[in-house]
């Protein structure tokens, strides 16, 4: 598979894993834009949450679970943010679901 999030899952690209269990792999962002930045990416691989149904909505929450596990890890006591970019226009660069988990400083409303 030519998936640039599958080959870092599989060990093919090495990563440092912040989280990982049987459901997801959480890794740290190459282009940070924040003291904390992580992205929580499915094991499995599905293009985006666009492409996501119904019979993924216990995976989605498992994400979301995730994010707030490696969150308190993190201790981000101040918040954070967690984002989902689906397709071209949504900012989603890799053609694999991800979470973006950003904390370490306050962040601005509206985003970019």
């Amino acid at each position: 598979m030519s998936c640039l999030f599958c080959k870092i899952i599989e060990g093919s690209i090495p990563s440092a894993a912040i989280y990982q269990d049987e459901l997801c792999y959480a890794f740290a962002d190459i282009n940070p834009q924040a003291p904390v930045h992580l992205l929580v990416v499915p094991r499995e691989h599905i293009v985006s949450l666009a492409e996501a149904g119904k019979d993924h909505l216990p995976l989605l929450g498992h994400l979301l679970g995730a994010a707030a596990e490696i969150a308190r890890s993190k201790d981000l006591p101040k918040g954070y943010r967690v984002v989902v970019n689906t397709g071209e226009d949504g900012g989603q660069t890799v053609g694999h679901l991800h979470l973006h988990l950003l904390g370490g400083r306050p962040l601005a409303w509206p985003p970019g």
